[in-house]
C-alpha cells in the first residue's frame, strides 16, 4: 500500500505541473502564497523562500509544504533555494491537506531564473605552438568565473586583426594565408582574450606518417604521428590535420560513422580497410590499416535466482564470510526496511539464510568490508525521521545481529549510499556531504570527519587507495584525499584534490580503475536520469506499481536514460574525457570493473558485460566490445517480466546482480565457442 500511495502522489503532482501559476484547490479553499513569488539567482547563489498556506477566510493554516524542482538546477531545503545550473525553471510547492479536508492538493508554481556569473578568465589552449602558411591550428578554449568554477560549454566569438594574414572560423580554427603577425581574439559575454600568432613560410618539403599498425581490431586505439622534413631536417611542431578514408568489409552494407580520428589517435568501429591521412600545407602522407571485428562475444548462462517478488529490490553486496562460505546481502526499495541475507556458495542453489527489518522505508545500500567482519545497512524514510546507518556483527554471517546504529552529524537526514573499508565507513548524509565513521569497534562507532563540497549535492562515494571519489550530480566527480597523503589528506582531515564537473549534470556513480596493460587510470562516471527526456522512445513515463487486475493499471517499469562517461585521470591536473558506453532506450545505474571487464547494471537494458582492455576512445557499444547481455525476466516478479537491473558484482568466477523486480541473480560466462569451418 505504501508504494501505491506514493505513486498516486506522483501522478497528481505531474498533473499539476501544467496548471497556471497560483492556481489552487477550489474544494479545500486553501491557497499558497510565496515570498518571493519570483526568484532570480546566479549559479552558486542562494536566497530564502517562504511559502504560507491560507484558508478561504484568510487565516494561516499550519500544514507541511513539499517542494519539487529539477535536481540538476535547484535545491530547496530548510527555507533556502540554491542555484546550480543556468536556465529558466520552476519550483512546485504543494501543501498537505489538513485532516478531514477533501479536495485536490493545493499547488503553487514559483518561476526561477538562474544566470551564470560573469566570465573572469579565458584560456585559449592552442593545439600547436606555431602557424605556417597553408596550415591550420585549433584551440580548445575554457572560461572560468571569478570563483574559479568552469563555465560549461562556453560559446566564443572569434576574430583576427588581419584576415589576409590568417583567418579564423566560428570554432577557433585559425589558418595561415601569408607571412606576418596577427592578433587572435576570443570573446564571450563582454570578456575577451587576445593572443598573437606569427605566420611563417611553410618549411617542409616532405611529410612522414609514423606509428599505428598494419592490422587492428575494432575498438583498438592506434596512435599516429606526423613529422615534416625540410632542408634543415625534421620539423617537429608542424600543424597537422588528420582524416581517413574507409572501404567497408564485404559483410557491411551502407555503413554509417565508421571511425574516430582525434589528433593522431584513431579507433575503428566497424571492420574494413582504413587509410589514415595526415595533411599539412600542400603535403599529404598516408598509411593503410586493415581492421577486423573484435569477436569477443561469450555465452552467458543463468546459474540461479534468489527471488524477491513482494517488493522492489535495491543494491547487493557479495563477499566471503568469516566461516569461508560466500554470502550476499540485498536491500529493498520503498518496502518497510527489509534486508535479506543469502548463502551463495553454490550459485545454482542460492538460498536466504535470514532477514532483518529496520526502521526505514528504503534500505537503498548494503555494504561489507573485504574481511566480511561487519556489514552496514543504509536507512531512508525512518518513522521518527532519525535515519543513519545500522551496523551488523557478521561473526555468524548466515545470521547477523545488529551491533549498533549511527545517527549523528547529519546522517539522520537519510543515508542513500555508503562505502565500507576495514576500519571506516563512509556514509552520505542527506545528500549534502559524506561522514566518515570509525567502525573498528562495531558496538561503538565514532565520528571521525566529513567532507562537504560547496554548492553541491552528493549521491555516492567510492574510495580507492586513500582517495574518495564522490558523485555529485551537476558537479560531476569530486576527488578528495582521505588518507593517500599525496595531497596532505588524512582520514581525520580530508583534503580536496580536484573536481571534474560534467555538463550533463547527472553524475550518479563513479568507479576508479587502474588499467595495468596501459598504465592509465580511468574514472567511469555513470549518469542517472529519470524518464525518456526528449527521446522518441520516451513514452508516457514511469508507473512502478504492480499490475492491478481490477483497474488494468500498473505493471510498467519506469524509463531511465543516461550513459557511462570515461575519463582518463592518469594526470589528475589534466583529466581528459576520452570515451563513453552508451546504448539506446535504457540508462546506467551501478557498475563494477575487474580484470579489464566492465559489469554495468543498465536498468531496462539488463546486465551488460563489456571488454575495456587497452586504451579507450569513442563509444564502446559501437566497437564490438560487448561480451554478453543478460535481461532477467520473472513472470512472478513484483512487476511481471519487467527488467530493471540495479547493480552487478563479479565474485569467484560468477556474476551476481540484483533486479528491482525479481531479487538476486547469478550468471556465468561460458568459453567462446570455436567457429565451424
Amino acid at each position: 500500500m505504501m508504494m501505491k500511495r506514493y505513486s498516486r502522489y506522483l501522478l497528481v503532482l505531474n498533473f499539476f505541473f501544467f496548471l497556471p501559476i497560483g492556481l489552487t484547490s477550489q474544494e479545500s479553499g486553501l491557497r499558497l502564497v510565496a515570498e518571493p513569488n519570483v526568484i532570480s539567482l546566479e549559479v552558486g547563489g542562494s536566497t530564502s523562500l517562504t511559502v504560507r498556506v491560507f484558508d478561504a477566510s484568510g487565516a494561516l493554516v499550519d500544514v507541511p509544504i513539499r517542494y519539487a524542482a529539477p535536481r540538476q538546477a535547484i535545491r530547496v531545503r530548510n527555507g533556502v533555494v540554491q542555484a546550480f545550473s543556468a536556465g529558466n525553471f520552476e519550483i512546485v510547492a504543494t501543501a498537505a491537506l489538513p485532516a478531514g479536508v477533501l479536495g485536490e492538493i493545493p499547488i503553487l508554481r514559483i518561476p526561477v531564473s538562474i544566470s551564470w556569473p560573469g566570465i573572469n578568465t579565458i584560456n585559449l589552449n592552442p593545439s600547436a605552438p606555431m602557424l605556417f602558411v597553408g596550415t591550420t591550428l585549433t584551440h580548445h578554449p575554457s572560461a572560468f568565473h571569478a570563483d574559479g568554477t568552469r563555465r560549461p560549454a562556453p560559446v566564443f566569438t572569434w576574430t583576427t586583426s588581419d584576415p589576409t594574414v590568417a583567418s579564423v572560423d566560428a570554432y577557433g580554427a585559425i589558418t595561415g594565408h601569408s607571412e606576418g603577425t596577427v592578433t587572435l581574439t576570443a570573446s564571450i559575454e563582454g570578456a575577451s582574450r587576445e593572443t598573437s600568432h606569427t605566420v611563417r613560410s611553410f618549411p617542409a618539403t616532405e611529410l612522414l606518417i609514423e606509428g599505428g599498425s598494419d592490422e587492428a581490431r575494432t575498438g583498438d586505439v592506434l596512435g599516429f604521428s606526423a613529422t615534416g622534413l625540410g632542408p634543415e631536417g625534421r620539423i617537429e611542431d608542424l600543424p597537422v590535420t588528420w582524416a581517413y578514408t574507409f572501404i567497408p568489409d564485404d559483410s557491411i552494407r551502407a555503413p554509417g560513422s565508421a571511425a574516430i580520428m582525434n589528433e593522431g589517435s584513431f579507433v575503428a568501429e566497424v571492420p574494413g580497410r582504413y587509410t589514415i591521412l595526415a595533411l599539412s600545407g600542400s603535403l599529404t602522407s598516408r598509411k593503410t590499416v586493415l581492421v577486423h571485428g573484435r569477436e569477443i562475444v561469450q555465452p552467458i548462462e543463468l546459474q540461479g535466482q534468489g527471488a524477491v517478488r513482494n517488493s522492489h529490490t535495491s543494491d547487493l553486496w557479495v563477499f566471503e564470510g568469516l566461516d569461508g562460505k560466500d554470502y550476499a546481502i540485498t536491500g529493498t526499495w520503498s518496502a518497510a526496511g527489509w534486508a535479506y541475507f543469502w548463502d551463495v556458495t553454490d550459485p545454482t542453489n542460492m538460498f536466504a539464510t535470514d532477514s532483518i527489518q529496520i526502521d526505514a522505508r528504503t534500505v537503498n545500500d548494503v555494504k561489507a568490508p573485504p574481511s566480511g567482519r561487519y556489514a552496514a545497512l543504509s536507512r531512508e524514510g525512518a518513522s521518527n525521521r532519525s535515519n543513519g546507518v545500522v551496523i551488523l556483527d557478521m561473526a555468524n554471517p548466515a545470521h547477523p545481529i545488529i551491533a549498533s546504529t549511527f545517527e549523528t552529524h547529519g546522517v539522520t537526514g537519510g543515508v542513500h549510499n555508503m562505502f565500507a573499508t576495514e576500519d571506516y565507513l563512509f556514509a552520505l548524509a542527506g545528500g549534502d556531504k559524506y561522514v566518515i565513521i570509525d567502525i573498528r569497534d562495531l558496538y561503538n562507532p565514532m565520528y571521525v570527519s566529513e567532507y562537504n563540497h560547496p554548492n553541491s549535492r552528493v549521491h555516492d562515494v567510492w574510495v580507492h587507495d586513500g582517495i574518495a571519489y564522490s558523485s555529485e550530480w551537476e558537479n560531476g566527480v569530486v576527488v578528495v584525499d582521505v588518507g593517500n597523503g599525496k595531497w596532505g589528506g588524512t582520514i581525520e582531515d580530508p583534503v580536496f584534490v580536484t573536481n571534474i564537473p560534467y555538463p550533463v549534470g547527472a553524475t550518479h556513480a563513479a568507479f576508479p580503475y587502474h588499467q595495468e596493460s596501459t598504465g592509465k587510470f580511468y574514472l567511469f562516471l555513470g549518469d542517472e536520469m529519470s524518464g525518456g527526456g526528449n527521446e522518441p522512445w520516451a513514452g508516457l513515463g514511469s508507473d512502478n506499481r504492480p499490475y492491478n487486475t481490477d483497474t488494468a493499471e500498473g505493471g510498467v517499469q519506469g524509463r531511465m536514460r543516461g550513459y557511462l562517461h570515461i575519463i582518463d585521470f592518469t594526470d589528475p591536473e589534466n583529466p581528459l574525457d576520452v570515451a563513453r558506453y552508451e546504448i539506446p532506450e535504457s540508462g546506467t545505474h551501478n557498475l563494477w570493473i575487474e580484470d579489464d571487464v566492465l559489469y554495468q547494471a543498465h536498468y531496462k537494458g539488463g546486465l551488460r558485460v563489456v571488454d575495456i582492455s587497452g586504451e579507450l576512445m569513442g563509444n564502446l557499444a559501437h566497437q564490438g566490445r560487448e561480451i554478453a547481455v543478460y535481461k532477467p525476466q520473472d513472470p512472478g516478479g513484483f512487476l511481471s517480466n519487467q527488467v530493471s537491473v540495479w547493480g552487478a558484482q563479479p565474485h569467484k568466477g560468477h556474476i551476481f546482480f540484483s533486479d528491482m523486480n525479481s531479487g538476486l541473480w547469478a550468471a556465468k560466462l561460458s568459453p567462446r565457442s570455436r567457429p565451424i569451418s
